[in-house]
C-alpha cells in the first residue's frame, strides 16, 4: 500500500493536557503557534493539535507513534496501523462519473465490481478518492485496476453528450441514464446486484432510470461515496477515460484542450473557433454551458 506522508484525525480538546504531557514524557519539545493548542517536535516525528480539534502527524517515524501511542491511548482505534479490519468487504458495484463540470471533454461514467478479495487488493495498491491524485496517478493506477477488475465505463463526447443533453433536457437524468446503462452491464457481466453511488441527485432520480430500465438491484446512494474503496476505483477509471478524452481532442484539433470552467477555457474556445468555426464547439464542449455564449 502507498505509504502516507501525513496523517490527521479529529479529537476531543478535552484531551490536550493530558495529549501534552504525554508527549513531553517521550522527549518532545513543545511550542504554542498561533491557532494550535500546542505543537509538539523530536527526530523524525511532529504532532500539531489546533483549536478546532484537528490532530495532524507528520515525518519519517510517524507510523510506531500513531500505532503504540495515538491509537491505543488516544484515538482508541486503529484505522491507521490495521486499515483492514474496517473495510466493509461486502461484494459490491461502485460508481462515479467525471468530466461533468469540465466545459471541454466528454462525460464519462464507470461502474466496477470488486468482491472481498478484490476489495483488500484496491487497499494494498492505494486506491484513494480520485480528486486527491495528480492526473499522471490516476492513469497510471487506472491502467492496473482496469486490469484486474470487471466494469463498464461509458464515455460521452461533446457531440454525443449535446445530443442527448438536449433531450433529456437535464444533466442529473443524462447521468442518470448513463449510470444505470453501466450498472446494468455490469450486473450482466458478474451477478452483483448490490451496487453504491457516489450520490449526484436526489435518490428519485436513480430510482425512476433503474425502475424505465426494469434493473434488479440494490443501490445505496451516498454522498462522498468515494470513502467506499470500490466506488473510489470507479472514480479513478472514470478520470482516467476523462483526461484520455480531453487528450484524443487535443490531438485532432492540434490544440491542449484545458479542464475545468475558467478564463484559459474562453481562450482556447475563442481559438478554435476562430480556426474552425462556430460550429467546432458542438465537437468539443458541452454547449449548454454559459460559457458557450461569453465564446461566441
Amino acid at each position: 500500500m502507498a505509504k502516507r506522508s501525513c496523517f490527521s484525525a479529529k479529537i476531543d480538546i478535552k484531551l490536550a493536557p493530558k495529549i501534552e504531557e504525554d508527549l513531553k514524557a517521550q522527549g518532545f519539545e513543545i511550542s504554542k503557534p498561533p491557532y494550535t493548542l500546542f505543537s509538539a517536535k523530536k527526530k523524525g516525528i511532529s504532532c500539531t493539535l489546533y483549536e478546532s480539534g484537528s490532530l495532524t502527524v507528520q515525518g519519517s517515524e510517524m507510523d510506531g507513534f500513531i500505532e503504540f501511542y495515538l491509537e491505543p491511548e488516544v484515538l482508541q482505534e486503529f484505522r491507521f496501523s490495521h486499515p483492514e479490519a474496517h473495510l466493509d468487504l461486502t461484494p459490491h458495484i461502485g460508481m462515479d462519473e467525471a468530466g461533468k463540470g469540465d466545459f471541454f471533454g466528454p462525460l464519462c461514467v464507470a461502474a466496477l465490481y470488486a468482491d472481498s478479495e478484490g476489495i483488500k487488493k484496491l487497499q494494498q495498491i492505494g486506491v484513494r478518492d480520485s480528486k486527491k491524485m495528480t492526473d499522471a496517478a490516476i492513469l497510471k493506477m487506472a491502467k492496473e485496476i482496469r486490469a484486474s477488475f470487471a466494469y463498464t465505463a461509458i464515455r460521452l463526447f461533446p457531440q454525443k453528450y449535446n445530443e442527448l443533453h438536449a433531450k433529456f433536457k437535464n444533466l442529473n437524468r443524462l447521468l442518470a441514464w448513463a449510470h444505470t446503462s453501466a450498472m446494468g452491464d455490469l450486473i450482466e457481466k458478474t451477478g452483483c446486484r448490490k451496487a453504491l453511488l457516489d450520490k449526484f441527485a436526489d435518490d428519485y432520480v436513480m430510482e425512476n432510470a433503474i425502475k424505465q430500465k426494469k434493473i434488479d438491484v440494490h443501490l445505496d446512494q451516498k454522498v462522498r461515496g468515494e470513502e467506499d474503496l470500490v466506488v473510489a476505483a470507479a472514480s479513478i477509471v472514470a478520470r482516467a477515460s476523462f483526461l484520455e478524452g480531453i487528450a484524443r481532442l487535443s490531438d485532432e484539433y492540434g490544440l491542449e484542450i484545458p479542464k475545468g470552467a475558467a478564463k484559459q477555457v474562453i481562450e482556447t474556445g475563442q481559438k478554435l473557433v476562430a480556426k474552425f468555426g462556430p460550429e467546432v464547439l458542438n465537437k468539443v464542449a458541452k454547449t449548454h454551458f454559459k460559457t458557450t455564449s461569453e465564446i461566441l
